[in-house]
């Protein structure tokens, strides 16, 4: 029986169209991307495979193109359509950050920062520079590797701060272990860096941090 032989309520399509696309699980959303199952296997039978064979909804979006592309049921033509879908989301969160104030929305800026570090293999420290009315200027990486009074360097970050010409900051750095717990080196070179910026005017209103599953905000943890 393909999907099409199913209860209307009960495809992925229609229930989308009624019910929006948070009511469909991780299963019904990969196979409305993939359109069609394979020889015996309906699509949304194919996602729930694809979701064993790699461990999850996320580790799908994550995967390289090799990895992708061994999977059944998906290719090259596949893999392009889906990083494209990415792109675009990111692009979106991006624009709609840019019209708003990180401040005042803070659950957009959050997904932006994750989708933005969440997939590195190492640390990635970041920064949102801001203008005199907490708009988003640009989003710039800045430090590879980890996280300690060596790798994160406060003459670069102020440098790059009066280059924006920025009126405020967010820092923002990944985990990848995957917990979002700041460290006592994210607290040292959050210290050391509002210092630093402090001498040229520019404020430091948080340090978020990225992890697996969630962001940890410095500032709301009362830790600047």
């Amino acid at each position: 029986m393909t999907i099409k032989d199913w209860p209307e309520q009960l495809r992925p399509r229609e229930k989308l169209l009624k019910k929006g696309a948070q009511s469909l699980s991780d299963a019904e959303l990969l196979a409305i991307f993939l359109r069609t199952g394979v020889t015996g296997k309906s699509a949304v039978e194919l996602a729930t495979d694809l979701l064993k064979h790699f461990g999850g909804l996320r580790a799908i979006l994550a995967a390289n193109q090799s990895q992708f592309c061994k999977a059944k049921g998906l290719g090259e033509a596949k893999y392009t359509q889906l990083q494209a879908v990415l792109e675009m989301g990111n692009r979106h969160l991006g624009e709609t950050l840019e019209r708003s104030n990180p401040l005042e929305s803070p659950e957009t800026t959050k997904r932006f920062l994750q989708s933005k570090l969440r997939h590195y293999q190492k640390e990635v420290f970041a920064c949102l520079f801001l203008d005199n009315q907490h708009r988003v200027i640009i989003f710039e990486e800045l430090f590879f590797g980890t996280i300690d009074s060596a790798s994160v360097h406060p003459r670069e970050v102020v440098k790059r701060a009066l280059h924006h010409n920025a009126a405020a900051l967010i820092f923002c750095h990944n985990h990848p272990s995957g917990i979002a717990e700041p460290s006592a080196s994210d607290r040292s070179i959050t210290a050391k860096l509002t210092s630093a910026l402090g001498l040229i005017d520019v404020r430091v209103l948080d340090h978020m941090i990225v992890g697996d599953a969630e962001i940890v905000s410095m500032a709301e943890r009362g830790l600047l």
